[in-house]
């Protein structure tokens, strides 16, 4: 039985962006996700294991090492890799790059629910936060928006303007607030626990995708920004009782569970109505997603060798 193994370089030179939307598209027309997570802790190092099977797909496990100590030896703080397991005898079909499903996995999620919820005619787009997912979020956002204005914004403005430079077609914001107003997309990627995003600065039209906070105590969006808007989430099951973006609010009745219009197994109502409402998504990832993506990761490469 052959395995791939499947290195970030390689990997990257057979995915697109528009193939993986129609694969999560496919993906969420099979039967629901069963997915489960683990940590294990040894001080402030960590181990976290995500698992996901859908029938009619196979498997998925994605393992990821945090050592935050590692940066002072030069050595990457995280590291991992996922492995695929068949759907019809649970033999291991491959190994991939932890790096590249997540990059693809993160960022094609929220451009999968930009292209149902997001106008159109979206020419102004605004991403906060200088990091690794704020490059790829322009990747793939250029590729259902190629005639749109990138701007970034940064806290510290420094590492903005690095990216700008790294990237053809960016400006930096300086003024957050002037920065959302004038944007027709938001797309945030921070680590912050303290809301950048105030929902007195929204305007009708605008849609707000929102993706950092992964923690129980972290949040990009301030509870206007939930209030004024028609909220979708891409799982309910890895997103409500989790991530404070959504948690937060439900515990102080901000939000109730039925405010949460749709998730992408209910894909006919996942959709923007009107050209004047505000429409927030939040990006929560999961395993579901990363084995729709390891999955199409391993069909791409086949297929282009074959």
């Amino acid at each position: 039985m052959s395995i791939e193994v499947i290195s970030f370089e390689d990997g990257e030179r057979h995915l697109d962006w528009q193939g993986l939307c129609a694969a999560f598209e496919a993906g969420f027309a099979l039967p629901k996700a069963e997915v489960a997570d683990s940590f294990l802790y040894r001080g402030k190092d960590t181990l976290l294991s995500r698992a996901a099977w859908i029938d009619g797909m196979g498997l998925a496990v994605k393992s990821a090492t945090v050592f935050p100590g590692n940066p002072n030896n030069g050595l990457p703080m995280i590291n991992g890799a996922v492995c695929v397991f068949s759907d019809s005898h649970g033999g291991l079909d491959a190994v991939i790059d932890f790096h590249l499903v997540t990059k693809w996995k993160t960022a094609g999620d929220s451009l999968f629910a930009a292209t149902r919820l997001a106008r159109p005619d979206s020419r102004n787009i605004l991403i906060v936060g200088a990091g690794t997912v704020g490059r790829a979020l322009f990747s793939a956002y250029k590729s259902a928006f190629p005639d749109a204005r990138f701007r970034v914004w940064n806290r510290t403005e420094a590492n903005a303007y690095a990216m700008a430079e790294a990237i053809d077609g960016w400006d930096v914001a300086t003024d957050l607030e002037e920065a959302v107003r004038s944007s027709d997309i938001v797309t945030c990627a921070t680590m912050t626990s303290e809301p950048l995003i105030r929902g007195q600065w929204l305007r009708p039209g605008q849609h707000v995708d929102l993706i950092g906070a992964y923690r129980p105590d972290m949040r990009e969006a301030d509870d206007e920004v939930l209030r004024k808007s028609r909220l979708f989430v891409d799982s309910r099951d890895t997103t409500i009782g989790h991530i404070g973006e959504i948690e937060i609010p439900l515990s102080k009745g901000v939000i109730s569970e039925n405010d949460i219009v749709a998730d992408y197994y209910d894909l006919d109502r996942f959709k923007r109505v009107s050209d004047e409402e505000i429409t927030v998504f939040k990006n929560g990832g999961g395993a579901l997603l990363v084995l729709m993506t390891s999955r199409y990761s391993l069909t791409a490469r086949q297929a282009a060798i074959s």
